[in-house]
Parts: C-alpha cells; structure tokens; sequence
C-alpha cells in the first residue's frame, strides 16, 4: 500500500481535529450503551416474553438461554419499488442460516422506502428528503426493544440507506452490516432511453413510445442499473466496510445473490459482543470511512445527493465534514469510471469490467483511500480489493482483474477518464452550490449569459413547449429549497435544457432545489446555500441578470455593482400550495427546523447534541 496522499492526510486532520469534541462524545456514548452480555438478559421477563411471543418454539428457547446472538433485522421491503421486492425473501433465508449457528433472528421493524422515480416531478417529491429522516427515526424506534445483539440494514435506493445508517448509529454499540438487493439486468441502453426521453422533450415521439422505452429500460425485480442515488449508495456501504466484499452489484435471483446474503448473516452473528471478534458499527466508521466514501463518490462519478446526506450521516456518528472538505478531496482524486450518466455503460457492466473491487484497490494502491480502517470483515479495507464467486456452491472471494475488461468503462489511476473528481463546489456571490462536471462536457462547463427566473420546474417547461425559451441563458429556480418545499429533485429539467444545449445555445441550471442522481450533461449549480427562503441572494436574482458560472474555476457569480445584490429585496412566491396534499403538510415541522443543505438538510440537530 502506498503512502497516504498528502492532501487526504491533511483533510483527515482538520476533520479529525474540528470533529474532536463531538466524536469523543458520540463514542463515549456508544461504549456506555455496550454491556457485558446480550441486551436482552437486562430486561425484565415480561418484556422478554413479548419479544418471544411470536417465535417459534425452538426460537424461543434460544432467546430465553441467551447464550446465542439474536440479530434485529430492519427492512425497507415493499413489493412496488423495484430495488426492494427481493428483500421480501431475505428474512426466511437468515433466521435458517443463523438457526444453524445457534443464533436468533428477528425481524425489528419496517421503514417506509418511497421511489423518486415514481413520485419525480409530482408532490410526492417534495417529501423525498425528509423520508431520510422518517426513515432514520423508524430505524431508531425498531432497534429501541434493545433485546438484540446485532443488526442487519435491508435496503437499497436514494433516502433509504442514508436514513438506515443515521438510525443505526445511534445503536453504534452493536456490529451493523448492509445487505443489498443488486441491480436489475441490464434492459434497454442507457443511450437509447436517454434519445427517446428527449425527443419526447421536443414533441416528436408520443407517450405511448416514451412508456415503452421507460418499461423496457426498468423491466424487473433490482435496482435501476444508471448510475444514480441508489447505486452510489452501494458504493459508499462497500468502501466504507459495512458491507460484504462484493455485495453491492450482484444481481438478485441468481446463487450468488443467495450465498452473499446466508454469509452476510453469519457474519454478523459472528462479530457480536457475545464472540471473540466483536466489531461494532461505531468502531467501522470514523473520520476515515467518511473520507472514504467521499473520495469514492469522485472517483466513480457518484450522485449529487451525497453531498447532503453523508454530511448528515458524519453527523450522526460525530464526524463534522463540509463541501471545502469535498471539493479539496475532488482535487486529487481522479476519475475512473463512466457510468450512465457520465457514459453509455450501466453498472452491470462497470461491474464485469472490474467494479468496485478494481476501484478499491486502484485507490488504496495510490494512497487514496484509508486502507487501515476496520470493516465488518476485520481490520484493514483490503478485504475489499475483491470480488465475489462461488466455489462448489460456497461464497469465496478472488483477486479483481490486472486490468480493466472494458477501458471504455474502467480505467485505472494511471490513465484515469480525468484527472480530478466528478463533482465540484462552486462559490461566489450568490452563495455556494455544488456541481457534477462528470457528465458534462469540457467546452460546457463555462456559460456566460443572462437570467431567466422560473417559478417552478412546471413553469420552465411550459415556456419550453411555447418556444420562448431558444436562446442562451441561465434558468434560475429559486424556492426549492428544504425550508420552502422539501428540496424535490428537479430532474424533468434535464430534458429540455439538453434540446436547448443541443441546438447550440449556451445554457445553465442554478437552484436551491436538487437534481436526480441522474444529472447530466447540462451544467446545473445545485443546492444553493443558503436557499432563498433563508435570505439566499439566489432569491434576489432578476430576469437579465448576467450570470457566469465556470466550473473550471469552481465560481458562481452574478455580475453586477458591489453592493446592488445585496440591496434588493427577496420576492417570496406564495408557497402554501407546495406545502398541502399528499401528505405535506404533515412535514410542517420539518420545513421549519431543517437545517441548510450544506449542513446536511437535516431536521434533527445531531452534532450538537452529541457535542454537549
């Protein structure tokens, strides 16, 4: 393993030393929350036979001895969501591997697990942020019976897995792993549905063409195979060690699939406080597992998102970590692969070429990633640097290939796709946003051109389809933030802003709402902090404005006398239709105690309670 990056040592300090008080009270927290013995035996009878009630007889048994590990299951099964149908099978499948190890199993709870990709661009979207926080609580609530010794974290997309580890670090005293589902097979090119979304953009194909495009491209059980959300979060639950070595793109239904989850089981049975190799969650991650994480999502292209969400996940472990922190990493990480949509390939291919074993170990050999962490497997991430097979029908583990098996989709930290990260921070003096220059092309990452202010994504693409919009420009799309309507993703501007761009006009998105982690090739400022309805210059900006923003530079600029941004008046929109139906108005509360999105849009205050 080569020596640490000089810049990575030097982020990991400033983070371990602005984290210091915080993490410290975070971990004597967890060690006092850990007890000689299964949590269970401090319980009262009574309490543990309405844990028991339902068991089996054998089951029952095991749980009233004590001597064997009983391991809380929580799931986001639902049988709607692609990604999630396959866990519905997981729980039969570890209660029989883990009766065979003398252990327990339950399942602790359920948490609601919505799809972006149903509610996109509908008022559903505007509680997609906040089902994190719905979900992380949830996952509190299920562990809180505080009979188990260990957990299992069953999910996969977008908010999901976020939520699931803010849940399960406050129980950071137990040994945690995640158990994925696996992507979908690969259906219709990426390319392909990509063309037909955009000429449906222009008028020229139905919605009859656009459906079977759509449903030949999303077509069966597993996550959607772009590289978006749900698999970056694979990604970041592999690099950071709270997987098993190869689990995130594994398909489901196939044996593979079906050994990764009985050893899953078995292992987190195996690393409880009840056995000599306990390894729990608190110990997994630290400042160096979120760096990790952080350098993997530049190093793959990962998803905007995250750039909200693992500041909120740090926080729940005491780990205080900023976008300087992000955009510092991005500057010597290089990027390695190209995955739709920062390519054609989807991650089945990224996968056969070499996956995420090739990546971990590219990074760790160029002393880019913190090799000497702790995982679910043990000490040191290079258990990592590896992938899955079977041998006589039991789960091994070989070497990732010399080489990559598809260039195109691959590269090595010798001939990276680029020097740098796929995402950037942008300032100046409308505030600071972030920016995912991966899918967009070099002679795009400058635009210069004036304003046009949009009311809602709704109104951009009514004065697209009337024409008036075939000009250079950059659309801003203010009030999109947490603290006005949740932070829905805007990803239906992708489509027409890419017509624009492929005509030949100069085009930009800058809001203070997010995009999917689909972003494409239209270079979009994103998650503008602070956000409008918190006093965000982004809400002060008017239609002809100039506008210049230059990703090469990593600023964000409207071009105007000193002083003039700062005297106008913010012209709040009415807001209150965006804020009733579909349940949004029982997000009241949220709205109003999110935090900014550089502070992770979080409605809980984390970092200073475990600060205290």
């Amino acid at each position: 393993m080569a020596n640490l990056n000089e810049t990575l040592d030097r982020v990991t300090d400033r983070i371990r030393e602005r984290s210091r008080q915080s993490r410290n009270a975070y971990l004597k927290q967890m060690r006092a929350a850990a007890s000689d013995g299964p949590h269970r035996s401090h319980v009262s009878c009574g309490n543990l036979a309405h844990a028991a009630a339902a068991c089996p007889a054998d089951a029952k048994k095991a749980l009233a001895r004590g001597d064997g590990p009983n391991i809380g299951i929580v799931t986001a099964y639902n049988d709607m969501l692609s990604a999630h149908q396959p866990l519905g099978a997981y729980p039969e499948t570890i209660k029989a591997t883990l009766a065979e190890a003398g252990a327990t199993a339950q399942i602790a709870g359920g948490v609601p697990a919505m799809c972006d990709g149903v509610t996109q661009g509908q008022p559903g979207m505007d509680l997609s942020l906040f089902s994190r926080d719905v979900i992380a609580m949830a996952t509190a609530v299920s562990l809180s019976h505080n009979v188990f010794d260990g957990a299992l974290m069953l999910g996969v997309c977008d908010k999901i897995v976020p939520g699931l580890f803010i849940g399960a670090a406050r129980f950071g005293h137990l040994p945690v792993i995640f158990l994925p589902a696996g992507p979908m097979s690969s259906g219709l090119t990426n390319d392909e549905k990509a063309r037909v979304r955009q000429l449906y953009a222009e008028g020229k194909v139905g919605r009859d063409e656009l459906l079977k495009a759509e449903s030949e491209s999303y077509h069966s059980p597993g996550t959607c195979t772009f590289y978006g959300t749900a698999n970056s979060n694979q990604m970041m639950m592999e690099v950071m060690g709270l997987h098993l070595p190869g689990s995130a793109f594994v398909n489901p239904g196939t044996p593979l699939r079906h050994a990764i989850v009985e050893e899953t089981a078995r292992r987190v049975a195996a690393t409880t406080a009840l056995g000599d190799e306990y390894i729990p969650f608190c110990d997994v991650i630290d400042e160096r597992a979120i760096i990790n994480a952080i350098v993997g999502l530049h190093a793959t292209g990962g998803s905007t998102n995250h750039t909200i969400h693992v500041i909120a996940m740090a926080r729940a472990v005491g780990v205080n970590v900023n976008w300087d922190d992000f955009r510092d990493l991005s500057q010597v990480t290089p990027l390695l692969s190209r995955i739709y949509p920062n390519g054609s390939a989807d991650v089945n291919h990224f996968h056969a070429a070499g996956g995420l074993g090739f990546v971990i170990r590219e990074l760790i050999d160029a002393g880019l990633l913190h090799g000497d962490v702790k995982t679910v497997m043990g000490e040191g991430l290079a258990h990592f640097a590896a992938e899955p097979s079977l041998d006589d029908g039991r789960l091994s583990w070989r070497k990732p290939p010399a080489q990559s098996g598809d260039p195109d989709v691959l590269r090595t930290v010798a001939d990276p796709v680029s020097e740098t990260g796929g995402l950037e921070l942008l300032d100046g003096n409308i505030g600071r946003s972030v920016i995912k220059v991966s899918a967009v092309k070099p002679e795009r990452r400058i635009v210069e051109a004036p304003a046009i202010v949009f009311h809602s994504q709704k109104d951009l693409i009514d004065r697209f389809k009337a024409g008036e919009l075939n000009r250079d420009f950059v659309a801003v799309v203010p009030f999109q933030g947490p603290k006005a309507n949740g932070m829905p993703e805007l990803h239906k501007l992708t489509p027409p802003l890419g017509v624009l761009q492929d005509k030949g006009f100069k085009v930009a998105l800058i809001t203070d709402g997010r995009m999917s982690g689909a972003s494409g090739k239209v270079p979009a400022a994103i998650h503008m902090s602070p956000e409008a309805l918190d006093g965000g210059a982004i809400g002060k900006i008017r239609d002809g404005d100039i506008i210049r923003l230059d990703a090469e530079k990593g600023t964000l600029e409207v071009k105007c006398a000193d002083g003039e941004l700062a005297a106008r008046e913010i012209e709040s929109p009415a807001l209150d239709q965006d804020r009733w139906g579909t349940g949004r108005e029982l997000f009241a509360g949220m709205r109003a105690h999110v935090t900014s999105a550089e502070d992770g849009a979080m409605t809980f205050q984390l970092a200073e309670r475990t600060g205290a």
